[in-house]
């Protein structure tokens, strides 16, 4: 048997590369190998679905302390898992490290960060905002929880509402541009991709958490392991809140406008056997707010709107382990309610608006090795169902809307259909991935239609990658641009799809010091759907759903994290600077009185800057700083065309961590600016500082 020698000093063993095979190296190391938890920190970019989390540690018969991370193992950007030498195209990654230090309480905030991202937000800590990405809109993007769509067909205004807490997810991973190839359908212009680890760490015994602030702000969390959890195969938690606030503004009518309270609750859990490993996850969020302005317009001057959505999400997903053929099956169900109020607490002034949308899916993916590379084949169905008071054709038979004396008399029903094939040749510094989707959905006209795509990327040396590709992707039109109209709105039907092709080269550095990457991008967009209003009709001006011909956008990111404490003096504590930016410009010129409220709405400037020091061993301070300048216009309650105006915003966030608990204090617009606009006639909060503990059991 092997023995440790302790009075010598050894050698610290790196695997870089791999196989899954009896006879590989970790065969002949003579000693157990024991798989646990992978660290995140190191990656840069990949795929929920297709990474493994785990780090590996040797054990004899005496503990070894110290863990050995892989830096270079599932890794991937493409359907089939790849190392992250290899990876083709690259993904942005906020790391655990990322979100522990960040001066934010919801995903929402922390997305703020992201050079290519716009979060546009109507109410704060979570409580509502649209997400999109390069220039996009809210409805363009895919947002995933563990690699499962979790979008909903209504409307992506909600689509942020997650069942998982902060403290829950591992890394966000970010992949910019047309990702149909990658995620399926309505990944237009990116995706985002939350994820979560069903196994706790070895001294996880779960943690309570308790937070307060500025505005009534109150919230209570917990997280307890499973029963079973690091007992044999099986791991698995429980995480629970409930957090409300009574908002920061009042109507004319002098009550609350902008106040919520909500829940969640989020089960996940996994098996790991010889043959297959499952994880699955279970989770509800049930959250209600009063929407202010929020889908005002200068002919209704709506001030005090409410909303309350309920989302159920479930999902089970398999990988086998054995073999020369890779099977990845998923399924999952996602329901979302929502009751919107146009006048709150009044059904007699308007009636409330019902909708309950069901969304089944099932998916298989598969990979294989073969002389020529790695190929991946698969396919998913989704069917997407809503039932409502306001959306959709007449239904054959109504449905009882529970709790109410009304019922859903409205609803459509469309089922999404799509096949993949991807082939990934991979050398000894390039890589080469290409592939498509085919996707059909029964409701257009549309036939079954591909979208193809390639990327590639050289290693010109160890720690320098250039890379570029095409891509193609379609996006859907949500039921709400198809048939919503209420007061101010009048949605068209007979929408047609958006479709996308975009360009991009650039080249990424990764050194102990410094990291950076920098990205040139074109992307050409045909059908591309806003919502417009002709200012010119006055009083009788309505917010219509239309499709544009084209709108052709370019834009640059480029971002550089830097390690001061490297660059500088090892004498300073540790220290860390990030910058980003993104310039985008959109040829699509406004036409004379028409308003857009989405799709010409784009941030053309937006610069972050972000430091991070820990001067004392328990102490970690960060400060964060946006400015933005935005396009497009909006038209005030006074009947007044105003352009947006650029404006800035710091973020402060002090944490100091004990053995057993962390104490913090964020603060948000830190210098109390209270004149800035990021949706035309919403008001938004001055500061707004938040303040906890959170105690490990």
């Amino acid at each position: 048997m092997y023995k440790p020698i302790f009075n010598k000093k050894r050698e610290v063993l790196v695997f870089r590369q791999f196989q899954r095979k009896g006879y590989s190296l970790f065969a002949c190391l003579g000693r157990e190998v024991v798989i646990s938890v992978l660290s995140v920190a190191t990656l840069s970019s990949t795929k929920a679905a297709n990474i493994s989390d785990e780090v590996w540690r040797t054990k004899d018969t005496v503990q070894v302390a110290k863990e050995v991370w892989l830096g270079d193992v599932g890794v991937t950007g493409s359907r089939a898992p790849l190392t992250k030498s290899q990876a083709a195209r690259m993904v942005t990654v906020l790391s655990r490290e990322d979100i522990a230090q960040a001066a934010v309480q919801s995903v929402n905030d922390l997305l703020k960060y992201a050079a290519g991202v716009d979060v546009r937000q109507r109410g704060p800590l979570g409580s509502q905002a649209d997400v999109s990405i390069r220039g996009g809109t809210q409805e363009q993007i895919t947002v995933l929880l563990n690699g499962i769509n979790i979008c909903d067909p209504q409307t992506g205004h909600n689509v942020m509402d997650l069942p998982c807490q902060l403290d829950e997810i591992v890394r966000i991973e970010v992949l910019e541009g047309p990702a149909a190839r990658i995620y399926g359908t309505s990944s237009l212009v990116g995706a985002i991709n939350i994820v979560t680890s069903a196994a706790p760490a070895a001294d996880d015994n779960g943690w309570v958490q308790l937070e307060g602030g500025f505005y009534g702000y109150a919230k209570a969390a917990a997280k307890a392991p499973s029963p079973f959890a690091r007992n044999g195969n099986l791991d698995g938690s429980l995480t629970a809140s409930y957090a409300r606030s009574d908002g920061y503004s009042r109507c004319k009518a002098g009550t609350l406008n902008t106040d919520f309270s909500g829940s969640k609750a989020f089960c996940q859990g996994q098996y790991k056997g010889r043959q297959v490993d499952v994880k699955w996850h279970l989770g509800i969020s049930d959250k209600g707010w009063g929407s202010s302005t929020f889908y005002a317009s200068p002919a209704w001057q709506a001030d005090d709107q409410y909303e309350h959505t309920t989302k159920w999400f479930a999902a089970i997903q398999a990988q086998t382990t054995q073999g020369p053929l890779k099977l990845q099956p998923s399924i999952y169900w996602n329901q979302h309610r929502d009751r919107y109020e146009g006048y709150r607490g009044r059904p007699d002034v308007m009636k409330y608006n019902y909708n309950r949308c069901n969304v089944y899916g099932v998916a298989l993916n598969s990979y294989f090795d073969w002389v020529a590379g790695r190929t991946a084949l698969g396919a998913e169905l989704r069917n997407e169902d809503l039932v409502s008071g306001n959306l959709g054709e007449p239904l054959s038979r109504p449905h009882h809307i529970k709790g109410t004396d009304r019922d859903y008399t409205l609803g459509l029903n469309r089922t999404n259909i799509s096949a993949h094939l991807e082939h990934n040749v991979l050398l000894k510094r390039l890589t080469l991935s290409a592939g498509f989707v085919a996707t059909k959905s029964s409701l257009s006209n549309m036939n079954m239609t591909l979208y193809p795509g390639v990327d590639l990327s050289y290693a010109v040396s160890h720690g320098l990658k250039l890379f570029a590709g095409w891509n193609s992707s379609l996006r859907l039109p949500s039921f709400t641009e198809m048939y919503y109209k209420l007061k101010g709105y009048a949605a068209d039907p007979h929408l047609k799809p958006e479709e996308m092709q975009a360009v991009e080269a650039g080249a990424q550095l990764a050194t102990p010091a410094v990291e950076a990457k920098a990205t040139a991008y074109y992307h050409h967009g045909r059908n591309m759907i806003d919502w417009i209003m002709d200012t010119s009709k006055g009083a009788e001006a309505e917010w219509q759903s239309v499709n544009h011909t084209r709108i052709n956008s370019y834009g640059v990111e480029a971002q550089v994290r830097l390690d001061l404490r490297r660059l500088l003096s090892h004498s300073l504590p540790p220290t860390s600077l990030q910058l980003s930016y993104s310039y985008i410009d959109q040829d699509k010129e406004a036409e004379p009185n028409i308003v857009s409220q989405y799709a010409l709405e784009y941030l053309r400037h937006k610069l972050v800057a972000n430091l991070s020091t820990s001067p004392c061993r328990n102490l970690t301070v960060r400060l964060g700083l946006r400015w933005q300048d935005r396009m497009g216009t909006y038209t005030d309650f006074a009947g007044n065309v105003c352009h947006y105006r650029p404006f800035a915003l710091a973020d402060a966030s002090v944490r100091w961590t004990a053995s057993r608990f962390t104490l913090y204090a964020d603060v948000n617009n830190l210098l109390g600016n209270r004149n800035y606009v990021d949706y035309g006639n919403v008001p938004q909060p001055g500061r707004w500082m938040v303040c906890g503990v959170k105690y490990k059991l």
